[in-house]
């Protein structure tokens, strides 16, 4: 077997409490705010452990926790500009946080009370692909309009706009993903590619699906591809603004590899420990991105640190927040048994208005029958 060549390590500037100073972190109008951030980081947590308890209290279907990708997620949410367009998978909820969705809209998907649970337009955060891969296709389409529309490298900040899509190691093996890839080399396209490799596709490690590291599969197709340690949430920012940014002004597509780690279960009805190790899982919980953002906000070399009172008040917010998710999902209204049919298409053909009629008849009749 041919020998593989080690990976660059992932490009990092927060560790051990220090924040290193790095010409590619932005400053200015465009640096990242590290107590928002922080913020984010937290309520999104929270939103995660209050919707594994909503499940396992038999209020929620399924979920999939996003625990211990909160860095990932934040840094690339929080290099958005108001034009930028999202296409997720289905566990960037901090993301969703970042974009102003209300989190309770992300509960109604699994509770199975809506098809989606928000209008993509209002945020321009699009509805959670359950297809893995699927996403990359519907993100390279998006970002042909884009060019179409003459919304690219016009150098007018309020025009120019990108495409960030994310997925996970795993859809790097789906057909999807490198169909997306070929196109958004072969046009140009502005569009991020946003891979948060958490090691584990399911019970697939990242080792078994390829012998380069994911950054590296961007050569192949003849764009950038960028390796950041995706624990932290200020370099994960960086590398995510200057992609978008690259992308907005004609520069073509990027693929970003956020190396971080699932440190949940892949969703609730897994068990993890049937395909990896707990000392696995306690050796990236000593890398935490909210821990390691906490330790610089609270050392002395913060210029922008924080004090008891910031914590004090987020702690109180992180309570309203959970109980408004406890009280909004127990009150997302039960659907009508027509809303499939009628969300279907935009106009109802005589076949599918035939099998909707059929399915209320059979409903009424067996309530008839209780």
């Amino acid at each position: 077997m041919t020998d593989v060549a080690p990976a660059t390590a992932p490009w990092s500037v927060l560790d051990a409490g220090v924040l290193r100073s790095d010409p590619r972190v932005p400053g200015g109008a465009d640096a990242l705010d590290l107590r928002v951030a922080y913020r984010d980081m937290v309520l999104a947590r929270r939103v995660d452990a209050e919707a594994i308890a909503l499940q396992r209290q038999g209020e929620l279907g399924l979920w999939p926790s996003m625990l211990g990708q909160e860095g990932a997620q934040v840094g690339a949410g929080r290099a958005l500009r108001p034009g930028d367009v999202v296409f997720p998978t289905y566990r960037e909820h901090a993301v969703a946080w970042c974009m102003g969705v209300d989190p309770v809209q992300l509960l109604g998907l699994f509770r199975g009370t809506t098809m989606g649970g928000w209008d993509p337009r209002e945020r321009n955060f699009n509805l959670y692909t359950l297809v893995i891969g699927a996403q990359t296709l519907h993100a390279v389409g998006y970002a042909m309009g884009i060019v179409r529309d003459g919304d690219v490298g016009t150098g007018d900040p309020d025009r120019d706009r990108a495409v960030l899509v994310f997925l996970g190691d795993g859809a790097l093996s789906e057909g999807e993903t490198n169909e997306a890839f070929v196109w958004a080399a072969a046009q140009d396209l502005p569009v991020v590619f946003y891979c948060q490799n958490n090691q584990w596709a399911i019970s697939a490690p990242f080792s078994v699906q390829s012998r380069v590291a994911a950054a590296e599969r961007a050569r192949g197709f003849g764009f950038p591809g960028v390796r950041v340690d995706g624990n932290d949430v200020v370099a994960c920012h960086a590398v995510a603004h200057e992609a978008l940014a690259r992308a907005r002004a004609g520069g073509g597509p990027t693929l970003v590899e956020a190396v971080t780690y699932r440190r949940n279960p892949h969703t609730t009805s897994d068990d993890d420990l049937r395909y990896r190790t707990g000392s696995e899982n306690d050796l990236w919980t000593t890398r935490d991105p909210v821990e390691r953002l906490r330790t610089h906000l609270t050392g002395p070399g913060a210029t922008d640190g924080a004090d008891d009172g910031f914590f004090s008040a987020l702690a109180e917010e992180e309570m309203r927040l959970a109980e408004h998710l406890r009280a909004g999902c127990r009150a997302l209204p039960v659907p009508e048994p027509d809303e499939p049919f009628l969300h279907t298409l935009d106009r109802m053909p005589a076949e599918l208005r035939r099998q909707r009629d059929e399915h209320l008849a059979y409903l009424a009749g067996a309530k008839e029958d209780r």
